[in-house]
């Protein structure tokens, strides 16, 4: 009878990630709990022997599996932290740091205790981001986020990027943003984030950001299209210019004194 292949293929044609990595499978642990360890998912931990992922993760793969062998602490917590240490961010074709990919929506609630003492969730905060592509067909995955905010009398702030050179303020003016100050990026592209409406207040923001039901209302004046409702906003404050491209907008809810 032909033996069954051993994990991933032959272990000689394995790349150091997946070598590492069966070490550990071989101390007990599985790829769910070296992902963890890692802070990353199990399906990339599952590339390292497919698609010869993980170059990045070596040298901390390479920690975690001395400290086992060794004798050391096998707990969770301490090899997380041990690894973190030896993390090195992953690396473009050109040699810049490759962005991570994040969640484009994010909700978090709060359980509260009514009147009649019942536990309920109720809304505390909302998150959704919008690439050029989707931007190009309306950011229609922003404006849920809009709408709840002010269902529930929120806050909205927003963050957008486009060339710098069409703001019409450099970074750092007082007059543009309170986020310019300290949240402006500056990318190889010669794109540029810059954040409006931060919950710490500022010129043009209100005292902590803008109202959610104007904001909604904005955006409903402008067909719904979240936007051009930001660039309108942009332009008619004399923040942008109206030959702007927006390549990405993100939008920021929360409710203040739950």
């Amino acid at each position: 009878m032909t033996p069954p292949p051993s994990r991933g293929g032959r272990r000689a044609q394995r790349n150091e990630a997946a070598r590492l990595t069966e070490q550990l499978l071989d101390e007990g642990f599985n790829k769910k709990q070296v992902a963890e360890i890692l802070g990353r998912n199990a399906s990339l931990v599952s590339q390292f022997f497919t698609r010869n992922k993980g170059a990045s993760l070596v040298e901390a793969l390479r920690a975690v599996v001395q400290e086992v062998q060794a004798g050391g602490p096998r707990d969770m917590d301490s090899l997380k932290r041990l690894a973190r240490g030896h993390v090195r961010p992953r690396l473009t074709k050109s040699g810049e740091v490759a962005r991570v990919r994040r969640r484009n929506t994010v909700r978090s609630t709060r359980t509260v205790t009514d009147d009649r003492g019942r536990r309920q969730k109720k809304w505390t905060s909302s998150l959704a981001r919008a690439g050029k592509q989707h931007i190009a067909s309306g950011a229609a995955r922003l404006y849920p986020v809009i709408v709840e905010a002010a269902e529930n009398q929120g806050k909205i702030g927003f963050t957008v990027r486009a060339h710098r050179s069409m703001f019409t303020h450099d970074a750092g003016r007082l007059a543009d943003s309170p986020g310019v100050r300290r949240n402006v990026i500056q990318r190889r592209d010669g794109t540029e984030e810059r954040a409006y409406g931060a919950n710490v207040g500022g010129p043009g923001s209100g005292e902590q950001g803008f109202d959610a039901v104007d904001f909604k209302a904005m955006v409903d004046a402008a067909g719904g299209d979240v936007t051009a409702a930001v660039k309108g906003w942009l332009v008619d404050t004399g923040r942008m210019h109206p030959d702007a491209e927006i390549v990405y907008l993100e939008i920021r809810a929360w409710k203040e004194n739950l």
